[in-house]
């Protein structure tokens, strides 16, 4: 008997505490939609409790809002149950002809698989360093001294268009706005360096590009600011287009500031640095650089690799998302669905893949009117998705056996581990909090429309938040 009282006693204790909680956070959030800055604002805010999924409080949980970055536990996870923790990418290196004596007397391939990390910083393996004394390396083993005839780099792994529709213009020229290729090189970026003079407002001048041969031209329009400003730049371009135009502000007084920007080709950027390393180690090659895409364009032929020499094999797919989520590397985000659309459908594109991961959703209870998304990375201010949704895919992943790297992967920010987002008039965090009790909760809280600073918009959202802990 004394047994079952004390169970009465802490099923009531627990209910207090978890009523006294609702009545914090619905209190809270009223207060927020008080606020000036959100006095046009829509709030959307769901909580469960983590362990049983009970709702702890919901403002407009089924209202679809658009979720910046927060979108890419959407497809962190959908990548983790469609591509699997530990896929790899693979970039094959090729020929169509046979060698004799020391002559590779046809053409020389790379074939892309659509590899987000080919040429990246974040892994040793993965540089540009690194991948270029690899394929020197496999050309010397396979007693190639010439290439008789042209090198070609197979980008047609993914759909022609690199961008997925919804992205904005003021976007896709810089580098969070990359899109995917189907032979990504370097992240698909390049740094502009900038020089300005030491009074505000004149304009600077353009130092560099790295890699170099970028650009045909650059219209440069950026001018000189107070010291301590930081980088306000923007560049506008699109893919396969070298005319690219810069505005914006950097500080004075800069002899080489970098701004970052997304590469107009990256398979024939890799193919120029591909020329010249296989040049520098002595290897004999006076031919042309191909990409299919280039060849699909101008309906030329495209010839076929007959035989393969090497390949060259990505990190896996859980140390690729590490990167997705911790540093929110859209690109990442964007090749996941398009590889997911190559691997399930007939066709490597963003519509299909996007289709492939809101249907495997609604498997799993999520109605897909709640996931209207039109990229991987949430990039696009178009996207609608419910707080209700994105504690749903919270809830799943917490009970897969990939869920420690897709947990070690979000962010730790206000002592919280959760993904943030933020695009213009949008700011978003979900994720999952444990309180001082012991208690977890699974949440995600969203604001679009809101006014003035971001910044104090991210400060009045964690000082809600903080009533979870």
């Amino acid at each position: 008997m004394k047994e079952v009282v004390f169970l009465l006693l802490c099923v009531a204790t627990f209910n207090s505490r978890a009523q006294n909680l609702s009545s914090k956070l619905a209190s809270a959030v009223a207060a927020l939609e008080k606020d000036k800055q959100f006095e046009h604002a829509i709030v959307g805010m769901y909580v469960v409790e983590t362990a049983t999924g009970n709702i702890v409080f919901e403002r407009n949980a089924q209202t679809g809002l658009a979720p910046a970055s927060c979108q890419k536990v959407v497809t962190s996870a959908g990548a983790f149950e469609l591509l699997g923790k530990d896929f790899h990418y693979k970039t094959l290196i090729g020929c169509d002809d046979l060698l004799k004596e020391g002559n590779r007397r046809g053409n020389l391939f790379f074939v892309g698989s659509g590899d987000p990390t080919l040429g990246s910083w974040r892994w040793k393996q993965t540089s540009v360093e690194n991948v270029l004394k690899k394929i020197t390396a496999s050309l010397g083993k396979n007693g190639v001294d010439k290439i008789s005839g042209n090198i070609y780099s197979d980008d047609l792994r993914f759909s022609y268009n690199p961008v997925p529709d919804g992205w904005i213009w003021q976007d896709i020229g810089n580098y969070y706005g990359a899109g995917a290729w189907g032979f990504n090189w370097r992240e698909n970026q390049y740094d502009l360096a900038l020089a300005s003079t030491n009074t505000i407002g004149e304009r600077t001048i353009v130092v560099s590009t790295d890699p170099p041969g970028i650009a045909d031209n650059i219209t440069n329009l950026v001018r000189s600011a107070k010291k301590g400003s930081g980088d306000n730049v923007y560049l506008y371009a699109a893919p396969y287009n070298k005319e690219i135009f810069a505005s914006g502000t950097i500080p004075v007084g800069e002899n080489k500031f970098i701004v970052a920007g997304s590469l107009p080709n990256p398979p024939g950027t890799f193919l120029t640095a591909v020329s010249a390393a296989i040049k520098k180690e002595g290897i004999d090659f006076t031919g042309s650089l191909f990409t299919f895409s280039n060849a699909l364009k101008n309906n030329s032929p495209l010839p076929k690799m007959a035989f393969i020499l090497d390949s060259i094999i990505s990190p896996s797919l859980d140390s690729i998302n590490f990167w997705f989520l911790k540093k929110s590397v859209n690109l990442y985000g964007e090749a996941f669905v398009k590889t997911i659309a190559s691997q399930k459908t007939t066709a490597g594109s963003t519509d299909s893949g996007v289709a492939v991961i809101r249907n495997f959703w609604k498997t799993k209870g999520i109605d897909p009117a709640s996931l209207k998304i039109l990229d991987g990375s949430g990039l696009s201010p178009a996207n609608r998705v419910t707080t209700n949704a994105l504690v749903s895919v919270l809830q799943y992943a917490k009970k897969q056996p990939w869920f420690s790297s897709f947990y070690n992967a979000l962010p730790e920010m206000n002592g919280i581990k959760m993904k943030d987002g933020y695009i213009g008039g949008v700011r978003s965090y979900t994720g999952y909090v444990k309180s001082k009790d012991g208690k977890e909760y699974t949440f995600s809280f969203i604001v679009n429309n809101f006014d003035g600073s971001p910044v104090t918009v991210r400060e009045k959202m964690w000082k809600v938040l903080d009533l979870l802990k």
